[in-house]
């Protein structure tokens, strides 16, 4: 009898060796730009080092940020690459948010980890197009980003403030998937792409390996005016100078002065702290790795880990934080 008790619990042992357990390792939801971009490059950067640490994010490429962060404030995603321009556009429940019931109330759930500077917006037109300079826009075609994203708005804005010129009077605004502005420029089948990119993007430069192409720079009279001054001072846009010469091919001589855009890597406010400590623990700790990621990485540093960012940080990355000595902004404190 005792020998057959034996053989039960050691039967017992071994099936629930086979079962889940509560211990088990979650994984978490993450949402980011497609690859090939700054936005995907800094979020797979910040997701490699946050398994380091046994914090397991599972990432969804490809997405449209305006949706990513929506479904990171309504807790559907864990953690989401984000514009900070989209924040008030979803406090105030506009644009793109006017019709999401409830929108104030879910931006109130958004927290931030970390901000960087991403890049710049790259107005690209190949030799031959006939656009040497920005009024040559009129009547040409124009990517100017995705269809349900902030980029679009954005490069339109830029283009009416140094133009005057209106999308769909004065020339076609083409609205495609990033992939598919680039195939399309490449094809011929638009004159123009506007993309916002890291400065020396080898997306760019591969126009410069076979032919030319053209980068526009934002005019010196137009810069200090009200309307461009307006768009440089909103969240998470800015001036932005490089010299012409980065791209192999690029016709513009001197320096280029561009609309810079920065970024956020987010969460939401029911993602338990101690995860969250972890995570930003483990990416700055690793900050050697995401250096050697991508050249624009490399201004990835303590002192600009709060670029732009208008979302109070998560209790966790502010715990880190402060553990490591870095001074937080008063107005991003939990």
């Amino acid at each position: 009898m005792l020998k057959l008790k034996s053989i039960i619990a050691a039967a017992c042992v071994a099936a629930a060796a086979l079962l889940p357990t509560t211990g088990a390792a979650q994984i978490y939801k993450g949402e980011t730009a497609g690859a090939g971009g700054p936005v995907h490059a800094m979020f797979v950067a910040f997701v490699t080092q946050a398994g380091k640490a046994g914090v397991d994010i599972q990432v969804n490429a490809g997405q449209t940020l305006t949706k990513s962060m929506l479904k990171g404030a309504k807790s559907e995603i864990d953690f989401f690459s984000s514009v900070p321009s989209l924040v008030p556009l979803m406090a105030g429940q506009k644009r793109m948010y006017q019709n999401v019931e409830g929108a104030g109330e879910l931006a109130k759930n958004l927290r931030s980890i970390v901000g960087f500077k991403a890049g710049a917006y790259h107005p690209v037109t190949l030799s031959g197009s006939g656009i040497e300079t920005w009024e040559d826009i009129k009547g040409k075609t124009v990517f100017t980003g995705p269809p349900a994203g902030s980029a679009s708005a954005t490069s339109e804005a830029l283009i009416k403030i140094i133009t005057g010129y209106e999308a769909g009077t004065d020339y076609e605004a083409v609205r495609l998937s990033w992939g598919e502005g680039y195939a399309a420029l490449a094809d011929g089948k638009i004159d123009m792409m506007v993309r916002p990119a890291e400065v020396g993007s080898a997306n760019i430069e591969r126009f410069g390996l076979n032919s030319e192409f053209r980068i526009l720079s934002i005019p010196e009279e137009v810069v200090g005016s009200d309307a461009m001054q307006a768009l440089f001072g909103r969240p998470g846009r800015g001036m932005l100078m490089f010299d012409g010469d980065l791209y192999k091919g690029q016709l513009t001589g001197g320096e280029i002065t561009a609309l810079g855009f920065t970024q956020f890597v987010g969460t939401h406010a029911g993602v338990d702290e101690e995860v969250v400590y972890q995570a930003t623990k483990a990416f700055w700790e690793g900050l050697d790795e995401v250096h050697a990621t991508a050249f624009f990485l490399k201004s990835v540093t303590p002192e600009t880990a709060f670029t732009a960012v208008n979302v109070p940080l998560h209790p966790g990355a502010a715990r880190y934080y402060e553990e490591a000595g870095i001074a937080i902004p008063d107005q991003l404190r939990p």
